[in-house]
């Protein structure tokens, strides 16, 4: 029996469809919110606000932000495992990008809920 040793940010089809997934969800976000965008006449604050306060965009949006957070943590954390060799720096750019993904989900959730 032989052991698997991971060396690296090779987890191989999980993460593989993880940021297809990801980056599926965003362009359908992105078709929608440029689709609604072209069927207002006029593109002002109100208009604007009023586009996210309805419920049904409010939960697209927050799920294309889930995408962009999942999709951003996969990305840094393959570079930080290919490319920053020593362990504790490593670490500690890990928790860092978690923290500020977090930091930046919220402050999202908090603006879109706002609307």
């Amino acid at each position: 029996m032989s052991k698997r040793i991971v060396v690296g940010a090779h987890y191989g089809q999980r993460d593989w469809l993880a940021q297809r997934f990801t980056a599926v969800t965003m362009a359908v976000y992105t078709v929608v919110l440029i689709g609604r965008l072209l069927t207002v006449p006029e593109l002002n604050y109100g208009t604007w606000a009023g586009l996210f306060a309805s419920g049904w965009m409010k939960v697209l949006t927050l799920v294309a932000l889930i995408a962009l957070i999942w999709h951003a943590w996969v990305g840094v954390r393959d570079i930080f495992m290919d490319y920053v060799k020593p362990i504790a720096l490593r670490l500690a750019l890990q928790v860092l990008a978690i923290v500020l993904l977090l930091g930046y989900a919220c402050w999202a959730v908090i603006i879109l809920w706002s609307v």
